[in-house]
């Protein structure tokens, strides 16, 4: 055991997640997740959004238009964000127990992981869009590690506290008449300002300018809209919750145990759409009406509709995976969801030719039904592309490179051939092998469990990403 010791190197390097260790249902879910949140983004990025109501009543697709958005509210409005961060939280374990079982610290990779997300998200926003999301997720990544310590009940609790804690807050704003976002609204003033942009020609401003300078300025003051939005939304302290919550299925490790875990995901099904779907449709008849019952009613709704329907498309996504022996939707949809980051900033840039001054510009004058056709269209080709660039990659484009950045090391990027295939090689992890879905070091990874009736395409996909 002492010379065990001695050969163990110094500096032990922790390595990213390898293919053996990836979920097929994980991938899925962060494609699924993309789909929604380009659903949700787009009608922003076409302007839409904010385009005056006597605008959009006069498009000849406003019927139709008024039909989708309220569609939107109900079933895509938060829900695919909150997937989103779920499965950021389920990464976070993820690195924890990669980390323990090298027997290293893995929070000071994490927390440069976090620095460079940081990074890439303040170039997005200032350079891409400003609706950025991934600074508020590096921002709020820092505080997670705080939190790794407590026990499942103590997760979960700080959980629901900070959903809640939203409530409260948005309560006291509409009796006080308190506004934690002023400062924001004042710099987003100043630069607009500066660039002759004014209440009347922001919905327009994008398309009617065709120089890319023109949308870095636009943005500049776009960015401290956004921060307005995470202040007036607490959108802070809800990513936290759902970090938490994620961790915690993470520590459970429930994504690699579906087969057991099936009455579960029945019951949170069940509920979750029992519970989801009404307060969803209050709460889209309150975002429609500019919130007739008060702001910390129509807070109440969004939690108690986002979260639970969220839980609800989760959970039944999984019982079809269980059910579907070929899987090939699922391996259609972790295409995308193994290069997440990348992909997310590709829906900023076909946004930019496609609605901008810069591109095609079909903002402010496309109705919300081409809008989200559109994003549909989009991400269709998220699917081909990233399904035909991992044929011959191991990482997304941004991946590799926010993965190196992260580990201190160089990471081959091409896929390696190799001609071992044997149940063998499968068996000892030798060249050849075919990932499969059990995390190493769990009960499912040490035993050929019977339940597992999808393993042989778990391993045929997993083989198709080597």
């Amino acid at each position: 055991m002492t010379q065990a010791k001695k050969t163990i190197p110094s500096t032990p390097m922790i390595q990213p997640t390898t293919l053996r260790q990836r979920h097929l249902i994980l991938d899925a879910l962060r494609g699924m997740a993309l789909l929604g949140i380009c659903l949700a983004n787009y009608p922003e990025f076409s302007l839409y959004t904010f385009l005056d109501s006597s605008v959009t009543a006069a498009m000849p697709t406003a019927p139709v238009d008024t039909v989708v958005k309220y569609l939107q509210y109900i079933f895509i409005d938060g829900k695919f964000y909150t997937l989103f961060s779920i499965l950021f939280g389920i990464g976070f374990s993820l690195m924890l127990t990669n980390a323990r079982e090298k027997g290293i610290n893995g929070l000071r990779i994490f927390y440069r992981r976090m620095a460079i997300l940081l990074l890439i998200g303040l170039i997005h926003l200032v350079f891409l869009w400003a609706g950025d999301i991934l600074i508020l997720y590096a921002f709020v990544g820092f505080f997670l590690p705080l939190f790794r310590k407590l026990s499942d009940k103590k997760l979960l609790l700080s959980a629901a506290l900070l959903l809640l804690l939203p409530v409260g807050i948005d309560t006291i704003v509409m009796y006080t008449g308190w506004d934690p976002a002023a400062p924001a609204i004042r710099a987003t003033h100043y630069f607009h300002t500066l660039v002759g942009i004014n209440e009347e020609n922001f919905p327009v401003w994008l398309v009617q300018h065709d120089s890319y300078m023109d949308i870095v300025r636009f943005n500049l003051g776009g960015s401290f809209i956004r921060m307005q939005e995470f202040i007036e939304g607490n959108r802070a302290f809800k990513v936290l919750a759902l970090f938490l919550l994620g961790f915690y299925i993470g520590r459970k490790q429930f994504y690699a145990h579906l087969d057991a875990c099936q009455p579960l995901l029945r019951k949170v099904a069940t509920y979750g759409f029992l519970i989801g779907l009404p307060t969803s449709l209050l709460y889209a008849w309150s975002a429609m009406n500019a919130h007739p019952l008060g702001l910390g009613i129509h807070s109440l709704f969004y939690t108690v509709s986002v979260v639970p329907l969220s839980l609800a498309y989760t959970t039944a996504i999984c019982l079809v995976y269980l059910k579907n022996k070929e899987k090939r939707m699922f391996t259609l949809f972790a295409a995308p969801g193994r290069m997440a980051l990348t992909n997310y900033i590709l829906q900023s840039v076909f946004g930019m030719i496609l609605f901008y001054g810069i591109g095609f510009g079909l903002g402010a004058k496309t109705g919300l039904i081409y809008v989200e056709l559109i994003a549909t269209a989009v991400f269709g080709f998220q699917i081909l592309y990233s399904y035909l660039w991992f044929r011959h990659n191991r990482f997304g484009p941004l991946e590799w490179g926010w993965r190196m950045l992260t580990y201190g090391q160089w990471l081959k990027l091409t896929q390696t051939q190799v001609s071992c295939a044997s149940p063998t090689c499968r068996e000892h992890g030798k060249p050849g092998l075919s990932p499969g879905t059990a995390h190493p070091g769990t009960a499912e990874s040490e035993k050929a469990l019977p339940r597992n009736r999808h393993r042989n395409q778990e391993e045929r996909y997993h083989s198709s990403q080597n």
